[in-house]
């Protein structure tokens, strides 16, 4: 059975961090690039980060770059997004995404979707 989960949500205080786990099982992520994406209560779905499975490049949405990290251990099937001096607005429920393809993009269409794992920012 083919599955995405996502792990290491919960509730943290602004400037804190978190880092974001997603597993696959069913199959392997090497030829897979990975997105993040998150969606905060009446609003779209908004592209986070993404990895590519070709060269290890990587993609951050401008509201998240220099804070957010991703990375991926292929030898765990696990693709990992660290969230630093996380805010307040930062606050959603965070999806992983896997896309049979060599480059990412956060527009192109996805393959498979995790079930989310909430993340809330507050004091």
């Amino acid at each position: 059975q083919v599955q995405l989960v996502e792990s290491g949500g919960g509730l943290v205080q602004p400037g804190g961090s978190l880092r974001l786990s997603c597993a696959a099982s069913g199959f392997t992520l090497d030829y897979y690039a990975i997105g993040w994406f998150r969606q905060a209560p009446g609003k779209e779905r908004e592209g986070v980060s993404c990895i590519s499975s070709s060269d290890g490049s990587t993609y951050y949405a401008d509201s998240v770059k220099g804070r957010f990290t991703i990375s991926r251990d292929n030898a765990k099937n696990t693709v990992y997004l660290q969230m630093n001096s996380l805010k307040p607005e930062d606050t959603a429920v965070y999806y992983c995404a896997a896309d049979l393809s060599p480059w990412c993009d956060l527009e192109y269409e996805y393959d498979y979707w995790g079930q989310g794992t909430q993340v809330t920012v507050s004091s």
